[in-house]
């Protein structure tokens, strides 16, 4: 959250600089990676079968149409909040774990990452170089509801891999 809040006075200056570099499809390329890393190495943590894969496939391919519909500043609200969303999954499932009583960890990463996320709009309002958007807050909700679903679909077809071959 620090880099996000870091880049707010930033962030127009940048995106205009990579575009005149003809860099903005790399990083984008780049960042659409990470996210899938961040949600195979959440959601997989053990070597995947063919449920796995296939489910990862088909995570992957929402992540590629969504992308693909979206324009570039719609997109990184994707990228950032997704990635957000992940690690305040992960670690309210930790938390799980570990014994500690956290009621519905997918509804409250959802609900926290959607808070920030209208956090981080708000705070745009006192930039001259930003503009608050409730389009944005939107994009940043569907961030956290397609990051948390994809790691908790990801570890649910684990989870019936393991009873398959239970069985």
């Amino acid at each position: 959250m620090a880099a996000i809040y870091a880049t707010l006075g930033l962030a127009s200056i940048l995106a205009e600089i990579l575009y005149h570099q003809g860099l903005s499809a790399v990083v984008f390329l780049v960042c659409m990676l990470l996210i899938g890393v961040a949600i195979l190495t959440q959601g997989l943590r053990v070597r995947p079968g063919g449920r796995e894969v296939g489910v990862g496939m088909g995570v992957a391919v929402v992540y590629f149409f969504m992308f693909f519909r979206m324009a570039i500043p719609e997109r990184s609200h994707l990228i950032e909040y997704s990635v957000v969303a992940v690690l305040v999954y992960e670690a309210l499932t930790e938390r799980v774990s570990q014994g500690r009583r956290v009621p519905v960890p997918a509804l409250l990463a959802i609900l926290a990452t959607s808070l920030v996320g209208a956090l981080d709009e708000g705070i745009q309002m006192f930039f001259p170089t930003r503009v608050f958007d409730p389009v944005d807050i939107l994009f940043n909700v569907l961030a956290a509801v397609m990051a948390v679903l994809a790691v908790a679909v990801l570890r649910w077809a684990q989870q019936w891999g393991r009873n398959a071959q239970r069985d």
